[in-house]
């Protein structure tokens, strides 16, 4: 499989499946190319993705962001743990609907458990990452970030 065919259409998936779980108006701006550590703020969820299309998302916000988009979807505010559990669970729906869809679409495709991120980090041990801008109505501003595997480190496990 082409590794750029395969980005191109884990994009498109995964657009389609954030508009999908999300009940609100979703604007995806343009993506852009990073080569460099990331430094988020907030409230982060990492996803690792595995199967045809390997390497790991990162769903990025603040945490004002993802109060206001738990209130919209459920109605009422969440805070401290119960607004992390809304986080992780959020982004697993995304990245399980990309799954999903990818395999429907005739790749192979797993996801891991998510793991949540509090506060300030840089996440580094990526040779490239692809940034896609997200603003949700009622809700604000989120990130994106995709660190796609080469095809050296997926077949040595790296």
């Amino acid at each position: 499989m082409n590794m750029t065919t395969s980005l191109t259409d884990t994009v498109n998936h995964f657009i389609t499946s954030l508009k999908g779980v999300i009940p609100m108006e979703v604007i995806v701006s343009e993506p852009t190319s990073l080569d460099e550590p990331y430094n988020k703020h907030g409230i982060g969820v990492l996803i690792g993705m595995t199967g045809d299309t390997r390497g790991r998302f990162l769903i990025d916000g603040g945490e004002e962001s993802f109060q206001a988009l738990a209130a919209s979807m459920f109605g009422m505010p969440l805070s401290g743990e119960m607004l992390e559990s809304f986080a992780g669970e959020l982004g697993n729906m995304i990245v399980g609907n990309l799954a999903t869809s990818l395999a429907q679409s005739g790749y192979r495709a797993d996801i891991t458990t998510p793991t949540v991120i509090i506060g300030d980090s840089r996440l580094y041990g990526f040779q490239q990452a692809l940034q896609l801008p997200v603003t949700i109505e009622h809700a604000g501003d989120f990130l994106i970030l995709f660190m796609q595997e080469n095809e050296r480190d997926a077949k040595s496990g790296h």
